[in-house]
């Protein structure tokens, strides 16, 4: 950690690859622009996307030297002019709604703009506020916006181990749907049982097509929210319920997809592509989502799940264990 005055850490890379290309680097302190907020930072929340940026796999390429980093939660220290709703001492965490080519989070310190930092309800942690916005908004805009969820739709939620799953898994449950998750290894089905998952999916050991059906009595499911892509739209339109939403929001897959062109006529499917940003950059759909979100986690109806957590010096290990695959929820990285 920096101790000299006007400077500060933060982590950044000049090249994309490995773990390895991550440094973290002294640099003078910055001083917030217009509607920009400067915060002091508690917590970091590490995210898939961050892993492919920093391996030149995102939608965007990032110009060097690169900052990176989507989520973090801590104490504001300094505004720009023009910025009303935050002030100095606040408690706040970040909204992903900007570029990693123009803002990072991290750091001991994050400059970014107005829109994409908000309160906390004051019964969360700096850990768990990390952890809240990125996964609840996407499963929000996933099956609420998006799917349109009703009360007893199923909800087949691919890869649900991540914290994008277990967000989806309790939205889900709040809603009055039907929760089923997948995961490819059976050590993994317990604790999504225990996150209020329905049913859980062994993909490795069962055939996803058949158990879905027979747990919706040959319906299909209603909706289906997917991170992999690839060759699995097959299988997932297969298990589609007729007039069924599959939402795409992620392409953890290498692999091409086919386009299942029968299974969409058959059944009147709706196929969309998501991303998290269709929500939190347009202030409109927002809105409601915070709303929902925000009220949930103070009533303690929505509960953050976190995996483990690093020090900030261990910032290469949080990574490559994320790309290990072995958490369950969120990996946090703390800073003093």
């Amino acid at each position: 950690m920096s101790n000299k005055e006007n400077k500060t850490e933060v982590v950044r890379f000049h090249e994309t690859g490995s773990a390895d290309v991550l440094k973290i680097e002294e640099i003078d302190l910055q001083e917030p622009k217009e509607n920009e907020v400067r915060i002091k930072v508690k917590a970091l929340g590490l995210n898939r996307a961050e892993v492919a940026y920093r391996s030149g796999q995102y939608l965007e390429n990032p110009r060097f030297p690169s900052l990176i980093g989507y989520e973090a939660s801590g104490i504001v220290d300094a505004v720009g002019s023009k910025v009303s709703s935050v002030a100095v001492g606040d408690k706040v965490s970040t909204i992903p709604s900007f570029s990693m080519n123009d803002y990072g989070t991290y750091g001991e310190t994050a400059i970014l703009p107005e829109h994409a930092v908000s309160h906390y309800p004051d019964n969360l942690s700096p850990e768990e506020a990390t952890a809240i916005w990125m996964p609840f908004i996407t499963a929000y805009g996933g099956i609420i916006t998006n799917g349109e969820i009703a009360k007893d739709d199923a909800v087949l939620i691919t890869a649900a181990s991540s914290s994008v799953g277990f967000a989806t898994i309790a939205l889900t449950k709040l809603k009055g749907g039907i929760a089923i998750a997948t995961t490819r290894k059976e050590e993994k089905k317990q604790q999504l049982l225990d996150a209020g998952a329905d049913h859980v999916i062994v993909t490795d050991d069962e055939d996803l097509v058949e158990r879905v059906m027979e747990i919706t009595n040959n319906n299909g499911a209603n909706i289906i929210f997917d991170p992999i892509s690839g060759p699995i739209i097959e299988t997932l339109a297969k298990a589609a319920a007729p007039l069924g939403r599959i939402v795409e929001y992620g392409s953890l897959s290498s692999e091409s997809a086919k386009f299942p062109f029968g299974q969409m006529l058959q059944k009147r499917l709706t196929i969309q592509g998501y991303i998290l940003m269709d929500i939190t950059t347009n202030p409109e759909k927002l809105k409601p989502a915070k709303k929902f979100i925000f009220e949930a986690l103070e009533k303690g109806k929505l509960k953050p799940t976190i995996d483990n957590t690093f020090d900030f010096e261990d910032i290469k290990k949080a990574h490559e264990y994320m790309e290990s695959n072995q958490q369950l929820g969120k990996i946090i990285v703390k800073l003093n």
